[in-house]
């Protein structure tokens, strides 16, 4: 029972300080996950069968591929020679190397680390506790961004008896919380307005323009800053069938953001596109969803307002590169979008 409660502890501090605010993956990322594992355990014991093991185990991405997972399962089903039903548990905390980017279908991993189990004896009474080393490797199906299905297996090598045990296992899982925070853009200093001390309608501390009209806005040079239009572009790009905003793009996401922060009254649409592979409908609908994706990030994440970001997808009609070759395809699987205001 202390040994539920630490983890069930353990559980609820990783969630607590992970943010809910955004579902994505990568760095930062904490996965919930419930699994099964058949459980081959080493002929010394004298096990009439192998077990059943149910648990579950949650998981913290230190970067995109590295996650620390903290595991906990019990034995079910197991015999003794006798007929006499053997009980077990086993804690675990490994550390998984994932493959593929985050936001991929498929993620390939290995893992590595230590577990402590505790199980009774065949018909000698007591509880036998040993630690392994626990090496293994699996892959990761997402059907969403945020939901997925596991299968691997793991073997353990008992370092106080000397034995081998093996364990497949499959489990289903969800994750949130993930996503670089990348650095802020600097924001341009503002005009300031030249100074009169003398009161004679010029300013007097500048070089360049010395005949400025006093109370006016200038430059740095202290010449009369002069109305230009300025424009901030996005071109985000995706993976092949994917609506997943790479880490990557988050910086040139911020910077739009920060942006129509300091010109409130500007509005943007979020131009979704793909390339030709496949059916003209669900192309459609796959550049509807990388629009909204992009959107979701500047509102969600960085706090423009809802109502000045309109997305709209164009399926793969407007192509700017060549859909012939793939790095034709790569240019043309992605998301624009631009803002333009007046600075003075």
């Amino acid at each position: 029972m202390k040994l539920k409660n630490t983890l069930g502890l353990a559980i609820g501090s990783l969630i607590a300080a992970t943010s809910f605010g955004a579902l994505a993956q990568g760095q930062g990322a904490v996965e919930i996950e419930g699994f099964a594992k058949k459980e081959y355990y080493d002929s010394q014991r004298d096990f009439k069968n192998d077990g059943n093991l149910f648990g579950g185990s949650v998981g913290y991405f230190l970067t995109d591929d590295v996650e620390l997972r903290l595991g906990y399962d019990e034995v079910h089903n197991v015999r003794s020679e006798s007929g006499k039903n053997i009980k077990g548990s086993n804690t675990a905390l490994d550390a998984l190397y994932h493959f593929n980017n985050p936001g991929d279908m498929l993620r390939p991993y290995v893992s590595a680390g230590f577990s402590d189990q505790s199980i009774g004896q065949n018909d000698r009474g007591g509880r036998n506790g040993s630690t392994f080393a626990n090496v293994g490797g699996g892959a990761k199906l997402y059907f969403t961004d945020n939901f997925y299905a596991r299968a691997g297996v793991e073997a353990q090598y008992n370092i106080d008896q000397g034995d081998t045990e093996w364990a497949p296992s499959v489990g289903i899982g969800v994750n949130f919380g993930g996503g670089s925070k990348p650095a802020a853009a600097p924001v341009p200093a503002p005009a300031e307005v030249c100074s009169d001390s003398d009161n004679d309608g010029v300013c007097d501390n500048v070089d360049k323009c010395p005949d400025t009209p006093a109370n006016v806005t200038v430059d740095a040079d202290g010449c009369p800053a002069v109305a230009e239009v300025v424009r901030v572009e996005l071109d985000v790009k995706f993976d092949f069938d994917k609506s997943v905003v790479k880490t990557n793009s988050y910086g040139d996401i911020k910077n739009l953001a920060d942006f129509m922060k300091q010109y409130p009254s500007t509005t943007t649409t979020v131009e979704g596109h793909t390339d030709s592979v496949g059916p003209d409908a669900y192309n459609q609908k796959l550049s509807e969803r990388r629009a909204n994706a992009v959107k979701q990030v500047l509102t969600n994440q960085y706090g423009v307002e809802s109502s000045r970001v309109q997305s709209v997808g164009y399926g793969e009609s407007r192509p700017v590169a060549d859909n012939k070759t793939e790095a034709g395809r790569a240019v043309n699987r992605r998301v624009e979008a631009q803002v333009e205001a007046q600075a003075k």
